[in-house]
């Protein structure tokens, strides 16, 4: 498993690849650097290249990178949904479970969302309440206003962050 960190505006970002697909990412996985094998920032690495893209406002410079999580059938149907959830937009919980072909397995879902362990790349920031809210978010709802914030100001829907 390689390792790398993206300086953002929101602090840093760690993303894990394995085979060329995400693994794991997210805000501030490791503390340390050191502790692992971490990606060169010599020469170009895709998942680098994606990510500082992003964070950048090319947001949709992610969508093609590949994800290699792993969770149970359910979770990947959930996650599989939320990277079709386009950038500048939200969706609900309970919308996210017709999606997936359970309708009533909301809370299902927001547990599935919450098991993300590939922010950003699988945009779980992206649910909202169902009231419009913007509800929970493990990296913190700074996190969340300010990635909603950068995908709105990057297209032309606008999202509603109350």
């Amino acid at each position: 498993m390689q390792w790398l960190r993206i300086d953002t505006p929101v602090g840093p970002f760690d993303a894990a690849t394995r085979g060329g697909a995400v693994v794991a990412a997210g805000f501030g996985l490791l503390p340390d650097p050191a502790a692992g094998s971490w990606a060169s920032r010599r020469g170009s690495d895709p998942v680098r290249d994606a990510l500082e893209a992003y964070f950048a406002g090319a947001v949709d410079a992610v969508d093609a990178l590949a994800v290699g999580a792993t969770g149970t059938e359910f979770q990947l149907r959930v996650w599989r949904a939320l990277r079709a959830v386009p950038a500048g937009t939200t969706t609900t919980y309970g919308e996210l479970a017709r999606a997936v072909g359970v309708p009533g397995a909301s809370r299902a879902v927001g547990r599935a969302n919450a098991a993300n362990p590939v922010a950003v790349v699988v945009p779980c920031h992206r649910v909202v309440r169902a009231d419009g809210r913007i509800g929970g978010y493990a990296a913190g709802p700074e996190r969340k206003r300010w990635l909603l914030g950068l995908e709105s100001r990057s297209k032309t829907s606008a999202v509603t962050i109350p």
